[in-house]
């Protein structure tokens, strides 16, 4: 039996996934049960053009905040928390700890890239 091997894992927008997932409907014309399922719930959560996202991701990253992660980003990306007080919230899941100052710093890229 074949073994994959996992040669990288890296985090995905959910504005990313969509993309994909709209390349694959293209290629294949028809999507499978999941593939579908995955449509519906990337339509119903994602508002957000995938130009914004590249945008706010590169800003995210040129901010040098030292904690944040590549899966911080994404996340900040999924949710684009408008205060400092919703970053705040949306990282609280994970063991990160940000100066308020930073937070504020992410908050107005948000609010930047998300007029």
């Amino acid at each position: 039996m074949v073994k994959p091997q996992l040669i990288e894992e890296m985090p995905v927008s959910i504005a990313e996934a969509k993309a994909e997932l709209e390349r694959i409907k293209e290629r294949d014309t028809v999507l499978s049960f999941r593939g579908t399922k995955c449509e519906e719930y990337f339509n119903d959560f994602s508002g957000t053009i995938k130009a914004k996202i590249v945008e706010l991701h590169k800003k995210l990253q040129e901010l040098n905040i030292a904690r944040l992660r590549e899966e911080h980003i994404v996340k900040i990306l999924d949710i684009l928390p408008n205060t400092a007080e919703d970053v705040k919230v949306v990282l609280q899941g994970s063991t990160v700890s940000i100066s308020k100052k930073d937070m504020e710093q992410i908050a107005a890229a948000v609010q930047e890239v998300a007029k």
